[in-house]
């Protein structure tokens, strides 16, 4: 990866990797097979949904985790020896997404009458069932995988920055809208998750650690998880 020039586009051993991964990512639901065919689980009730879901998030975490080993533990480095710096550039990126997103998730819902996305809604079910495993679950676990599977392999797929930040927060909202759309115009729901894509990427492109997006996601996702347990 080091060896790369600046002005590739496209690292084709990071491509076949970044595939494979995102099919693994996208399959991933079927880790859960595991601990209903072990238990003999024939119900599948909303809390059961919830466990199932944090055991193949875990495993998957686990198995990204052993890939990248010697990348985290080098951009580990990075992070904590500059963790002031790279944590304020993360909070300024993020606070540009977040005012993105919540500006056009305004308009979809107010101006087009939209109401509100499949994926949060599916979302919201979640943590009204265990709440405080959803924190675990979606603001802290999730956040590692999302950040590995569409920033990191991303990055190393694409070394042209802006095609990285372009492809990397195109496919992170159609993969938060594409899998629970109801209708075509849900896809303009792209736009809100899109622009929180891009801030996590930029973020990584300018500190070259992908714990400051890690961080950062999990803090978006973890205080939103919060408020909707508290509302």
């Amino acid at each position: 990866m080091n060896k790369m020039k600046k002005n590739e586009l496209i690292n084709v051993k990071g491509i076949i990797i970044g595939i494979i991964l995102f099919l693994l990512f996208y399959c991933s639901s079927y880790l859960q097979l595991i601990p209903i065919l072990l238990f003999n689980i024939k119900e599948i009730t909303g809390s059961t949904q919830v466990l199932l879901s944090l055991f193949s998030n875990t495993i998957l975490l686990i198995i990204l985790a052993i890939i990248f080993r010697k990348e985290l533990i080098h951009e580990w480095k990075i992070f904590k020896d500059k963790f002031l710096a790279n944590f304020d550039i993360g909070i300024k990126y993020w606070i540009i997404g977040l005012i993105v997103m919540m500006v056009s998730n305004t308009i979809l819902t107010f101006v087009l009458k939209m109401g509100q996305a499949a994926n949060e809604q599916e979302v919201q079910k979640l943590i009204s069932y265990l709440p405080w495993i959803m924190v675990i679950n979606a603001g802290i676990i999730a956040p590692c995988i999302e950040e590995i599977v569409f920033r990191k392999c991303y990055k190393n797929a694409f070394p042209n920055k802006w095609l990285f930040i372009i492809l990397s927060s195109l496919v992170f909202g159609s993969m938060h809208v594409i899998t629970s759309m109801t209708s075509p115009m849900d896809l303009l729901f792209i736009i809100p998750y899109g622009s929180l894509g891009a801030s996590f990427a930029m973020m990584y492109q300018k500190t070259n650690t992908i714990y400051t997006s890690i961080l950062m996601h999990m803090i978006h996702n973890t205080i939103l998880i919060i408020l909707s347990i508290i509302a």
